[in-house]
């Protein structure tokens, strides 16, 4: 029927905990191991069938993901064992709407119980066509997000495989077009560097060509320096993405004054430092604040933006290869204002800008076209699941 009836969540999904898998378990396979907080790994057999959910158990409790392939529940989350012929999908965005973090028992670590989450009283749609019907529109919004991140995807393999021909392998297109390295191109050894480099490229320190700094956070104490503010303030968990273009994060003037914390202009590259987004590499692209885990850096030649990224990234990956420590130890500001950099040739330099500036370019349009459809899909979801909007 096309009404909200009153039931319980276990009248609609039977939910189980999921399976013991530590990482020293782990066998190289293909299937996505789900715990709370998304995909934690990949393991060689599978415990259930796709499509499914999950929801986060302890740690990130209440979250629901979806997973449209065979997958391993970790005892981190719990899953749908049982859908009880109820639409898929319906069932994601339900939980959604229903907020279960709110659900939580324990009083150390957040859990999550399911025999707390089985009598839980509700208001859904039981016709599963109806249930199709609500959130078909909620379906294909996701479904334009999540085309329009592998594009990104896509995009950066581009500007990463050119990246490597061009300044790793130094096949860069010599003055008739050929692989430069590979055509017999001079190379000149660099004792500072212990490698050759092409002839006429430089070598110089990112505080040669750059200004640094890092930030800070106010005392999160005084509720003044964080109530209604207006200054962007970036935590290194947001460098996931390449391109910054919002944040949900901010500080006042006062707590801006009263802390180490700094505006960086618009083009700053961000560099994570530590913590689980280590050696990340973003770029700001309006003026804002960060935190102490992230390292600005403020190019005094904006052609050497994408090439630094891919520098840096790169850095780190081997700094993670010889460190027996944790990501911690792998990066400071120090460390990343004393990296020496391979200086190409103008003629390539400009045209490497040229060929990433349009790639990122289309990136931010992407991303923020992705910002404008969640927004949207945020408003009408509640809507949809409590009956204010009807699909006729």
């Amino acid at each position: 029927m096309s009404k909200l009836e009153e039931c319980i969540l276990g009248d609609l999904v039977e939910f189980q905990r999921g399976y013991d898998l530590p990482k020293s378990k782990f066998v190289e396979g293909k299937y996505p191991v789900q715990s709370s907080n998304g995909i934690l790994g990949y393991h060689n057999e599978y415990k259930v069938e796709g499509p499914g959910i999950t929801i986060g158990r302890s740690g990130t409790v209440g979250t629901p993901h979806l997973i449209r392939e065979n997958f391993f529940p970790h005892n981190t989350s719990l899953f749908v064992k049982e859908f009880k012929g109820n639409d898929i999908e319906y069932i994601y965005y339900l939980l959604q709407y229903l907020d279960l973090g709110n659900q939580k028992s324990g009083s150390g670590v957040p859990t999550m119980n399911r025999n707390h989450l089985h009598p839980i009283k509700i208001r859904a749609y039981r016709d599963k066509t109806y249930q199709q019907r609500t959130i078909k529109i909620l379906s294909l919004i996701d479904k334009k997000i999540q085309i329009n991140n592998q594009i990104n995807q896509e995009l950066e393999a581009m500007a990463k495989t050119l990246y490597d021909y061009w300044f790793v392998q130094f096949d860069f297109p010599d003055q008739n077009g050929k692989p430069y390295k590979s055509s017999g191109g001079k190379m000149v050894y660099h004792p500072e560097l212990k490698r050759e480099i092409p002839e006429g490229w430089g070598v110089a320190k990112v505080e040669d060509i750059a200004q640094t700094g890092s930030g800070g956070t106010p005392k999160s104490t005084n509720v003044s320096y964080y109530s209604n503010g207006e200054i962007p303030w970036i935590n290194s968990g947001e460098l996931e993405q390449t391109v910054i273009t919002s944040t949900s994060n901010f500080i006042t003037e006062e707590g801006l004054n009263n802390s180490s914390a700094k505006l960086f202009p618009s083009g700053t590259i961000l560099v994570a430092m530590y913590g689980a987004t280590a050696g990340k590499v973003s770029f700001l692209t309006f003026e804002a604040s960060t935190n102490q885990a992230i390292c600005a850096i403020m190019l005094n030649d904006i052609r050497m933006r994408y090439y630094l990224k891919n520098v840096i990234e790169d850095l780190y990956q081997y700094l993670v290869k010889l460190s027996t420590g944790s990501a911690r130890d792998n990066l400071s500001q120090d460390m990343i204002k004393n990296i020496k950099v391979v200086i190409p040739s103008n003629d390539i330099l400009d045209r490497y800008y040229d060929f990433s500036n349009n790639i990122i370019k289309e990136i931010t349009k992407k991303q923020q076209e992705n910002e404008q459809l969640t927004q949207l899909r945020d408003w009408l979801l509640p809507m949809l699941m409590n009956g204010q909007v009807k699909v006729e």
